[in-house]
């Protein structure tokens, strides 16, 4: 048995739930990061012993494309799935089973969700500090759980995951980053942009067509020199605040 932790997170927050998940696990791990867009992901080949923990955010309520584009060209021939779906407080709507859709089309077998807090990747008064301790606690306790099955040779059931078919319309984030006069053109975001939305010769500009909003220009950027509209960042934390203030739990699913 090999375990894959397969992971789109472009600010940090879903990799380290899904870390400290893995890590409780307590099998020897193989890292697949899933925002590289250069990696062939279609040469990835799996096999019924194996266990891959598919961990991304949720954007609007649904999964990012090019995380289940990726995805999909794996082979996942039985492979166990550990879905998590990360989000930043407020909620994550179709982000499952649009997850989940995707990975028993590519040959996965998906027997276990996690639903996750993490900071917010925009508005990052939103869930701060999360994953925090009791997040920890928690997660091990599942990944120990699960730990306990696979030694006594788990046989999966048919696992049921909140969401909805068809899934709802996303139509993006307004909110794309941009330089300022701070930029000193080094690169480092068009290297580290998961769409190549940023391009090497002019890393002070944003294809904002093929940008996803998903603001790893902004947290690699040693000059803190890209961010987006205040205009517009103040408009979504007012309309974020209701639903977002309030301490959510972490969901965990068993068939």
């Amino acid at each position: 048995m090999i375990v894959y932790e397969m992971v789109f997170s472009p600010t940090g927050g879903t990799k380290k739930v899904s870390d400290c998940f893995t890590r409780a696990l307590g099998y020897e791990s193989t890292f697949l990061d899933l925002t590289d867009p250069d990696k062939d992901f279609a040469a990835f080949s799996f096999g019924p012993e194996d266990i891959c923990i598919a961990a991304v955010p949720s954007y609007g309520g649904r999964a990012p494309q090019p995380a289940l584009s990726r995805l999909a060209g794996m082979k996942g021939n039985g492979a166990r799935a550990i879905l998590v779906v990360v989000y930043g407080n407020r909620a994550y709507e179709d982000t499952f089973v649009e997850l989940k859709d995707t990975l028993e089309k590519a040959g996965f077998s998906c027997v276990a969700g996690i639903a996750a807090i993490a900071e917010h990747s925009i508005m990052r008064q939103f869930a701060a500090g999360r994953p925090d301790e009791q997040d920890e606690k928690e997660l091990s306790r599942f990944a120990s759980h699960i730990r306990s099955r696979l030694e006594e040779g788990w046989k999966e059931g048919d696992l049921k995951l909140p969401g909805n078919r068809p899934y709802r319309e996303y139509g993006g984030v307004p909110m794309k980053p941009q330089a300022g006069k701070a930029c000193i053109r080094c690169g480092l975001c068009a290297r580290k942009c998961p769409v190549h939305a940023i391009h090497l010769d002019a890393p002070d500009q944003t294809d904002t067509k093929a940008c996803i909003s998903c603001m790893r220009c902004v947290s690699v950027c040693p000059r803190k020199a890209r961010s987006v509209s205040k205009m517009l960042l103040a408009a979504g934390s007012m309309k974020l605040k209701k639903a977002s203030s309030e301490y959510k739990r972490n969901e965990l699913y068993l068939p």
